[in-house]
């Protein structure tokens, strides 16, 4: 990422910045001072739904007054946010929302197209973008066809590749193999060695990013904390105590299944066998674009595969017509196997939280006393009682991320296939949905996980299918 930049880096400054978004009582940010000079370097952190992505779509000049009320000062460069958007890079949780483009390296030049940049020096600019965040596959490949981790990668070259002079990331590493989110860190550093640009990333891991930030402020209830140099994250394991599984029959087996997406050369899935033991967690891992979320869909009974096949044991399948999943119907699959997307607003049905997780019991024949006692006990489990009536939907990423896996838990399904389901998520947060988990494979549930997150493999998984 040589070369002149296209703009001088920028001073954000907020004072008593507050925000409330529409219809909700609770401010998202409240009493917020924070200034970051040309230049800085600054991780962001706090607890899930402290409002780290608020400040950072507020910074971004992306709330629209009829969807938020801001009070208190905002500048970016002594200017209203919305008036400096054309200097801005950003990464949001969300990779899916940036996409515009068919294909990759469209995606990457489009931003430099409207900037008017000549057309001699924009491929040159797309390959290296490329190239920094590690995208394997050149400008060619269709985006419809990439793992949720190579659109980060893709959609953080399309923010690099402009030169901005505010770069903004929102987790620009949960999607990514470990090597991946190295390689992703790297780039930053490399893109703003110079100063030339400043930098606000919000990230839970954070012990990672300290060697490349110059501070660390802590979002949280009474505004901004600044932490000093010497600031360690409290290991997120601390105190964890898991009941053990056990080690049942199995209970779905995936023999030789693989994908591949019509027309396509290569197998986006090869055939791969797997078994799924009742009381027993298998940890899927590997790295981006292997076909773990591809994996999990057929473990789901969402797809089917197009070479080998997925069959349940009887104890799963009784009462089914079929023994294949894909196969079954909705009301079928509902008490048999719960599932977690890896982008978690995919699955959502209603507009209440309450209501999300009451609809699987509801379905399955469940009444509607026990379902709603099932909704709240998994909303205070999750820490997401005071948002029982709010929209899924507005929710912050780490929240939905909590709200996909009690989805997934209500129906208290015999097997559990979950893709990232630790994204987004603090300290806090994260030892109750492992405890939630572990319960379930106690208890006699078979878990598959699909994960780049070394802590759970460590803690939860009695195996580790590596693609």
């Amino acid at each position: 990422m040589a070369g002149q930049r296209d703009r001088r880096p920028a001073r954000v400054l907020a004072r008593g910045l507050g925000v409330r978004h529409a219809g909700r009582l609770a401010w998202a940010l409240r009493d917020v001072d924070l200034v970051v000079e040309p230049g800085e370097r600054v991780l962001v952190t706090g607890a899930s739904g402290a409002g780290k992505s608020t400040l950072l779509t507020a910074v971004a000049g992306l709330l629209d007054p009829d969807s938020a009320e801001l009070t208190g000062e905002l500048t970016v460069d002594g200017h209203p946010p919305r008036d400096r958007r054309s200097g801005l890079g950003l990464l949001a949780q969300d990779p899916d929302s940036q996409l515009v483009m068919t294909r990759a390296g469209d995606d990457v030049a489009f931003g430099l197209e409207n900037a008017g940049v000549p057309a001699e020096q924009i491929w040159p600019r797309v390959d290296a973008a490329l190239a920094a965040v590690g995208f394997r596959h050149g400008r060619d490949r269709p985006t419809q066809a990439l793992s949720g981790g190579e659109k980060q990668r893709l959609v953080l070259a399309g923010a690099l590749v402009r030169r901005p002079g505010l770069l903004l990331l929102d987790e620009p590493t949960a999607q990514l193999d470990p090597d991946g989110a190295a390689l992703v860190r790297s780039a930053v550093a490399q893109a703003t060695a110079d100063r030339a640009v400043t930098v606000l990333v919000v990230d839970h891991d954070a012990g990672p990013w300290l060697p490349l930030v110059d501070r660390v402020v802590q979002v949280g209830p009474d505004g901004v904390v600044e932490h000093g140099p010497d600031w360690r994250p409290v290991p997120r394991t601390s105190g964890l105590q898991l009941p053990p599984g056990g080690d049942g029959p199995v209970l779905l087996a995936a023999h030789a299944a693989g994908w591949t997406y019509r027309g396509a050369a290569a197998p986006a899935l090869p055939p791969t066998d797997v078994e799924l033991r009742a009381g027993r967690a298998v940890a899927v891992t590997g790295r981006n674009g292997t076909g773990k979320s591809t994996l999990a869909l057929l473990l789901a009974g969402l797809r089917a595969p197009t070479t080998g096949r997925v069959e349940a044991a009887d104890e799963l399948t009784a009462g089914a017509r079929r023994r294949e999943p894909h196969r079954w119907r909705a009301a079928e699959l509902v008490t048999r196997i719960g599932t977690v997307f890896q982008q978690p607003e995919h699955q959502f049905l209603t507009g209440r939280l309450r209501d999300e997780l009451a609809l699987g019991p509801l379905r399955s024949g469940s009444g509607d006393a026990a379902a709603r006692a099932m909704a709240d006990e998994l909303l205070e489990r999750l820490g997401l009682a005071a948002f029982a009536d709010v929209n899924p939907f507005t929710l912050s990423g780490g929240q939905q991320r909590r709200l996909s896996v009690a989805t997934a838990l209500a129906t208290s399904p015999r097997v559990l296939v979950l893709d990232e389901p630790t994204f987004g998520q603090d300290a806090a947060t994260w030892r109750e949905l492992v405890q939630l988990l572990a319960e379930r494979r106690a208890a006699g549930c078979a878990v598959a996980v699909v994960t780049h997150d070394a802590d759970l493999v460590d803690v939860l998984a009695d195996e580790e299918l590596r693609l």
